[in-house]
């Protein structure tokens, strides 16, 4: 079945070669020049994963983001033409998994597709339906076959990248895992070339979910120079 991936950019041509290269993948593709218009299809469609540009002529795509974020958990890539650290980490913070700096190659905008839908995905194949599906101990509760997180019996509204972090912690608990190997398990790919801020930026995000604090955190702990871990 093809998958649904949404495209909101308002410069034509970059979404028109965009659509051509995710069709010729085989995607279905709805492309939009409006961040309006891109509200409704969210609304009205079954989407797998969006792909929106940071400027908009109207709503802009930090704010798109957050709004469907509001209900929807499936994959978002940020297009952004600065190459400005502040936008990468306003766009993860809003709930982004991943951002695309203009200009693009537009193969390795297939890639991180790709490797998005794969780990989107694959929660639901027959491979990792005999694995460990269910986590749970002091309070935190995973369940990887819903991809439902509950604290404290508190429901937690994860992204999907959050719930493949916080999941690669609690299945080593007890255990520091690297900044490095918990990009490499939960993205799949070493494309990033600043990965470590990466992981840094959804760590923090997954703190003020689930009421951490960084300086003290009862989950979540850091360790300086190494990586992350959870030993309760």
């Amino acid at each position: 079945m093809s998958m649904n991936i949404m495209v909101v950019d308002d410069e034509q041509s970059i979404a028109d070669l965009i659509e051509v290269y995710l069709k010729n993948e085989g995607y279905t593709v709805y492309k939009f020049y409006y961040g309006q218009d891109a509200l409704k299809c969210v609304m009205s469609e079954k989407l797998d994963l969006a792909i929106l540009d940071v400027m908009l002529p109207d709503i802009d795509g930090f704010t798109l983001c957050q709004r469907i974020r509001e209900n929807h958990n499936f994959p978002v890539i940020m297009l952004t033409a600065k190459d400005e650290e502040i936008d990468k980490i306003t766009g993860l913070t809003l709930g982004a998994d991943d951002y695309v700096t203009k200009p693009f190659q537009p193969l390795e905008l297939v890639a991180r597709v790709k490797a998005q839908l794969r780990r989107f995905t694959r929660y639901n194949s027959s491979e990792l339906l005999r694995e460990e599906k269910l986590i749970a101990f002091a309070g935190l509760v995973l369940n990887k076959d819903t991809h439902e997180c509950t604290l404290n019996e508190r429901p937690l509204s994860l992204t999907p990248t959050e719930f493949s972090i916080l999941w690669v912690l609690a299945s080593n608990r007890g255990r520091v895992v690297s900044s490095e190997e918990l990009f490499r398990e939960v993205w799949g790919d070493k494309y990033f070339t600043n990965s470590n801020n990466t992981v840094m930026v959804h760590i923090r995000h997954l703190r003020e979910k689930m009421g951490d604090n960084a300086e003290h955190p009862k989950y979540i702990k850091t360790v300086w120079g190494v990586g992350y871990k959870i030993d309760r």
